[in-house]
């Protein structure tokens, strides 16, 4: 059956014009962003209407997709009303595109100061390698279980984050904007991926595989090339640094996400320095602590593709960076910041690191990794750190994550759960606003 059933979906493709996507981008409460690549230079806009009200058709204005572009169309839904779906469709060439899914968006709720906030749910995931024989070292393919993004989709979540490394450049990728973008284009044209990105908000940050080649850091020469790219395909709602990282944040409903960059100021891995070594660097740093501060939500989700609660020095963790990384838990602690809750990914497994600190709450890490590339597990020295959860090591097994939040606004709830790539959970935990302060 789902043989049968993405041919199909193969079927609509080879006839539509549209190349990948759609993917809804950001939602707010007047305003929804949506992204669509097409095959050639074509005149695109959306057409939408209350779920409600289908009789109210909307036409959004209309983009002339260019090659220079990779054919991308971004196109802003505004005047919308808070807390309504709606269905909408892309047209080309005055053409209306049919596809064999729905393709649907909500607004955001208007909650505040009328009723507690209401309840959702996030999926998470990291590290997606999409096969491509033509350029991926011989041998068995890195890449498989694609049936996986099927399966996210059916969880019908609220957003969905992309935590880094979500396509992998190769060699013949990294050096060249072209190259950049036919990766990328490669990645998102993957079949299974549509639903989940017509069906669902996307925000995305990225890691060393979607930024450069392993392991780049702030000396990789393309940066400013990878940036461009990076917000070419993604719809995210801000960054915070003009021309520079990809650092934003956004909010759905009483939870607020910080999307960090852990590649733009990053010194290189062996790099010999005096005083701190950057990591995040103190820019993003001290804008993140002031908007951690600044920020009222019940949950501060804080997502960055390395681990940083993880007091293990292997591979690119921030314990590798430990000045920088005290500093940040340091101000954490002395800003008297309640709700942190850490996001990474990276790893090739998952995991949940706690550290505890005197005085204050502990500390959550919650790794979900991979969605498609190759499980791994953690090194026997991870099995020994005190802060390791070990009932909540999952190896070997393609997975991803859901956070769902509910309950009243002073008794928010946040449960969260690890889904193989059938939909099987492997493990939940559940924390409340009175565990994280």
């Amino acid at each position: 059956m789902k043989k049968i059933v993405l041919l199909i979906f193969i079927s609509f493709q080879a006839l539509s014009q549209i190349k990948t996507g759609p993917m809804i981008g950001y939602t707010e409460m007047r305003e929804v962003l949506i992204w669509v690549q097409t095959k050639k230079s074509q005149k695109v806009k959306i057409q939408f209407s209350e779920i409600e009200n289908p009789s109210n058709i909307q036409i959004s204005d209309e983009i002339m997709t260019s090659k220079t572009d990779g054919f991308i169309a971004k196109i802003i839904l505004s005047d919308l009303k808070p807390g309504k779906k709606y269905a909408y469709s892309v047209i080309l060439d005055k053409k209306t595109q049919n596809l064999p899914y729905e393709t649907t968006f909500k607004t955001q709720a208007l909650w505040q100061y009328r009723t507690d906030p209401p309840n959702f749910k996030v999926a998470v995931g990291s590290c997606v390698y999409i096969g491509d024989s033509t350029f991926d070292r011989p041998g068995r393919s890195y890449g498989a279980s694609y049936e996986i993004f099927k399966t996210i989709a059916n969880q019908k979540p609220d957003m969905m984050i992309w935590g880094g490394d979500n396509t992998y450049y190769r060699e013949v990728d990294y050096y060249t904007r072209s190259g950049m973008i036919s990766r990328m284009t490669h990645t998102r044209a993957v079949p299974e991926m549509q639903e989940l990105l017509g069906s669902t908000p996307n925000y995305a940050i990225w890691d060393d595989h979607d930024y450069g080649n392993n392991d780049s850091d702030r000396g990789f020469w393309l940066k400013n090339t990878a940036l461009d790219v990076f917000k070419l395909f993604w719809a995210n709602p801000n960054y915070v640094f003009p021309n520079e990282a990809i650092t934003g944040t956004t909010t759905m409903n009483d939870v607020q996400f910080f999307f960090l960059d852990d590649r733009w100021w990053k010194a290189p891995n062996d790099r010999k320095e005096t005083g701190t070594r950057d990591y995040l660097g103190d820019k993003q740093l001290q804008w993140l602590i002031d908007a951690l501060k600044s920020s009222s939500a019940s949950f501060k989700i804080i997502v960055n593709g390395g681990q940083i609660v993880n007091t293990s020095k292997v591979f690119e963790n921030m314990a590798n960076y430990e000045t920088e990384r005290a500093t940040l838990l340091d101000l954490i602690s002395k800003e008297k910041i309640p709700g942190v809750f850490f996001i990474s990914g990276d790893r090739h497994h998952s995991v949940m690191h706690k550290l505890e600190r005197e005085g204050t709450y502990p500390l959550y890490d919650l790794t979900a990794s991979p969605i498609t590339s190759g499980p791994a597990k953690p090194l026997k020295e991870e099995y020994e750190n005190k802060t390791i959860l070990q009932e909540t090591v999952v190896e070997g097994k393609r997975n991803f994550a859901t956070l769902e939040f509910s309950g009243p606004l002073k008794e928010r709830i946040m449960k969260i759960s690890i889904l193989d790539k059938d939909g099987k959970s492997l493990w939940d935990k559940q924390l409340s606003v009175k565990d994280l302060k």
